[in-house]
């Protein structure tokens, strides 16, 4: 969670146009994966007709969620970015009925009303041409990505490896964000370049790599509710290496967001262990 919580503050420390940057991250992962497929010997080719289109669209969706939530930390601030993007346990929970046979849960209702008083606070005003409303307006559009790429690849592909499955992403990402070489300019890349190798190796390989395996170890309900930890190590990397102290209304909407998720989280797996 520590490796992966470091994308907020490389987010705002990266002062290059997000899909250059997502570009840059992509390329990394790539290779560092690739290289950890093969290594492992891993099953590198997937069954195109019955795993390939489920995959092309989850790299799709992972592109644009990632690209949006660095919009957002770019418009915002750190604080700001991650939590917004945090309300993708709550928008999964909504989406899910549509995909598999869940019914909603009374308490849904409840915990909707608090995450949605949760991105009230984080918004001082809700005029679309403040850089903060566009900053949450653009996390929540991530959430929704990754809400969507997650729900994607239960439902479809629940079956490939983890690594190699974020092989196939990565790789669709460079491809979809080549144009961005063409079209951003890349006069200060090089001033960039530890910071995007941190991001590619730290917070992308290592750490959802580390993530992926943590679930040999708990249950999917025990790693959830450690994930509530990410903004609030986001955060305070914030606090530390930018000097981004969040306001009071940014730190009571982040609480009654991870509050929310918390307790969906705990709730979901209370009723799986009866």
């Amino acid at each position: 969670m520590l490796c992966v919580s470091t994308s907020g503050t490389l987010g705002r420390a990266i002062n290059l146009p997000p899909p250059l940057t997502i570009w840059s991250r992509a390329v990394i992962a790539f290779i560092l994966l690739l290289a950890y497929v093969i290594w492992k010997k891993k099953r590198l080719l997937l069954d195109f007709k019955k795993e390939g289109f489920a995959a092309i669209i989850s790299g799709i969706l992972m592109a644009a969620h990632w690209v949006t939530y660095f919009f957002a930390l770019q418009w915002s601030s750190v604080a700001i970015g991650m939590l917004s993007l945090f309300t993708y346990p709550m928008i999964t929970l909504l989406l899910e009925p549509f995909f598999f046979q869940i019914s909603y849960q009374k308490r849904h209702l409840l915990l909707g009303v608090m995450i949605l008083t949760g991105v009230y606070l984080l918004v001082p005003s809700f005029a679309l041409n403040n850089t903060i409303t566009q900053g949450v307006l653009m996390g929540i559009l991530s959430s929704l990505c990754y809400s969507l790429r997650n729900i994607l690849m239960k439902q479809k592909i629940a079956t490939v490896e983890g690594s190699v499955l974020m092989l196939y992403q990565m790789g669709i990402t460079l491809i979809m964000l080549l144009p961005a070489l063409i079209y951003f300019e890349v006069k200060s890349y090089i001033d960039n370049l530890p910071y995007l190798l941190i991001l590619g190796v730290l917070t992308t390989a290592v750490g959802h790599t580390l993530f992926l395996n943590s679930f040999k170890k708990f249950s999917v309900g025990t790693v959830s509710i450690m994930s509530g930890i990410q903004p609030i190590y986001g955060i305070l990397l914030g606090i530390v290496f930018l000097n981004e102290i969040p306001s009071y209304r940014s730190i009571l909407g982040g609480l009654l967001i991870i509050l929310t998720v918390l307790i969906e989280q705990k709730s979901t797996q209370t009723t799986k262990e009866k």
